[in-house]
């Protein structure tokens, strides 16, 4: 990699309309937001992926940084949305221009660019202090969306795994459901992001190379030494009739299945962070958390790391995948949804977000999310199958969270 620099300096408003979308990549969540464009780097990480995250640490280091911030975000990022399969190679950006929020106020700005170079827009105010422009593009038309299998056939597979976890194998899997939409016209990225911020402001938002989604869901975070996840496994649609929707939030909490299926996730979530941490706590009694047309059983999950303090993404290849996504134990789960789902994730249900020179870092969950090119989308909707688990019931919930982005794609 070149010799580059990354300079940073606070801004005192949002992006300015100089700043080109070219490359666009983001995430933002209710603590802190970073976005960037350009290219400065790419870092390639060889499979599998867990075993080489370490690269990604090296290859910021090598930036020289000039940072009168100081802020988690500041500073060269790297951005990368990782494959849900642990064997595959993975890729990781760092921006040339990158943007950052945090929810105290602060924002700044940081622009990266080989030494001795005459890129220096970063210590001076760009554009005219109005928000970055709106992307314009054409509305679709037509939308034609299907299903990679049957509805028969997927339940089947639902049906086929409950047989499997009865006579013992396992106690848990996640099965996907793949569905394609294709449009008369392209699907914008960086538009398709934009409304997602709007419709789920609560939600983790993110459009990295093509994926873009509004999870609720975050793996794990590091921000200097605090380290905080938020799983969530177990699930019932909404309806917007706050009654109703109350009444199924209540059924939910009292769900011996739902509540057995959250706490194989959160046990595992603790267990797996806690040799990292001085002290971990999580939340003794589940919430629910809407998302969208579902909601979910929800805990937080906090503490304090040890030092030498682990970088994010050592966290992130030690979680991935969660129970949530993958199922429990993880091996025979993962081996089940190889030969049941016919399908390659991609980065669904993989990591996806960004992490900086220090190791500060935020990866969500990669669910309610889409894979765009030019005019097409593919998205999954996944369900935790358990011994007694309904397939028809788990197709409903398919549909149901698939709607999140369906009907954001609809309306791009």
């Amino acid at each position: 990699m070149e010799q580059l620099l990354a300079v940073t300096r606070l801004a005192d408003h949002e992006p300015g309309q100089n700043d080109s979308l070219e490359n666009m990549v983001a995430f933002s969540s209710p603590r802190r937001s970073v976005w960037g464009t350009g290219t400065a780097a790419q870092i390639h990480l060889p499979a599998p992926w867990p075993e080489n995250v370490h690269l990604v640490a090296e290859a910021l280091s090598q930036i020289q940084i000039e940072d009168e911030v100081g802020s988690p975000g500041s500073g060269p990022v790297a951005f990368g949305a990782l494959p849900f399969d642990r064997s595959a190679a993975a890729n990781l950006v760092i921006p040339r221009i990158i943007h950052g929020h945090a929810a105290e106020g602060a924002r700044w700005r940081t622009e990266i660019a080989p030494i001795g170079g005459t890129g220096n827009s970063a210590v001076t105010p760009e554009g005219n202090g109005e928000a970055l422009p709106a992307v314009q593009s054409a509305t679709p038309s037509t939308v034609d969306l299907r299903s990679v299998r049957s509805a028969r056939d997927w339940c089947a597979a639902v049906e086929a795994a409950t047989t499997r976890i009865k006579a013992g194998e396992l106690t848990k899997v996640v099965l996907a459901r793949e569905l394609l939409v294709q449009t008369d016209t392209p699907i914008s990225a960086t538009q398709l992001y934009r409304r997602l911020l709007q419709l789920y402001p609560a939600a983790l938002c993110f459009v990295i190379d093509g994926f873009v989604g509004a999870s609720p869901e975050l793996l794990v975070s590091r921000v200097g030494e605090i380290v905080r996840a938020h799983p969530m496994a177990g699930t019932t649609p909404r309806t917007g009739d706050v009654d109703l929707d109350q009444r199924r939030a209540n059924e939910l909490l009292s769900s011996q299945k739902n509540r057995t299926e959250h706490q194989i996730t959160i046990d595992m979530v603790h267990e797996t962070l806690l040799p990292w941490c001085s002290y971990l706590d999580a939340e003794p009694v589940p919430s629910v958390v809407a998302a969208g047309p579902v909601q979910h059983l929800a805990s937080s999950v906090e503490g304090r790391l040890s030092r030498p303090t682990p970088n994010v993404l050592d966290l992130v290849a030690a979680l991935h995948p969660t129970p949530a996504v993958g199922g429990w134990p993880r091996e025979p789960a993962l081996k089940l949804i190889d030969e049941l789902e016919q399908a390659d994730r991609g980065p669904y249900a993989g990591p996806v977000g960004w992490t900086d020179a220090q190791g500060n870092g935020a990866f969500a969950v990669g669910i309610r999310a889409v894979e765009l090119s030019d005019r097409s989308a593919r998205l999954f909707a996944g369900v935790g199958v358990v011994a007694d688990s309904d397939p028809e019931s788990e197709l409903e919930e398919t549909r149901a969270k698939a709607q999140a982005l369906l009907g954001a794609i609809v309306r791009v």
